[in-house]
């Protein structure tokens, strides 16, 4: 296992299960991406300051054994700001605590731009 990743672990009976917080950062951008009026996600290395990002777009922090994400995209002009959002946030809970079985607690959709495209 790589050194620096973090893995959410779950102990079962028969051992544990781990998922790298790689793994919920691709399940959730390529969630985010699928919701019709996201453009893109953004890179906000910028806007978040010293915090780390897990992919371009995505920021996964694990709290015990429940996941909060931070997701940052563009919106397609025209689309309403708050119906895209919170589209995100309802596929992107749902795909993480369905294909993980790990609760999420939060999913943060910060809108940094518009799409003109």
């Amino acid at each position: 296992m790589a050194e620096n990743k973090e893995y959410m672990i779950h102990q079962e009976d028969d051992g544990s299960i781990q998922i790298s917080e790689d793994v919920l950062a691709s399940i959730a951008s390529t969630t985010a991406l699928e919701v019709d009026g996201v453009s893109a996600l953004m890179s906000a290395n910028d806007l978040m300051g010293g915090k780390k990002m897990t992919c371009k777009g995505v920021r996964v922090e694990l709290d015990g054994e429940q996941i909060v994400v931070g997701i940052f995209v563009a919106v397609r002009y025209g689309c309403a700001i708050s119906d895209v959002a919170k589209k995100v946030q309802k596929n992107v809970h749902t795909a993480l605590e369905g294909m993980t079985g790990f609760k999420v607690a939060a999913v943060n959709v910060h809108v940094g731009g518009i799409s003109f495209n």
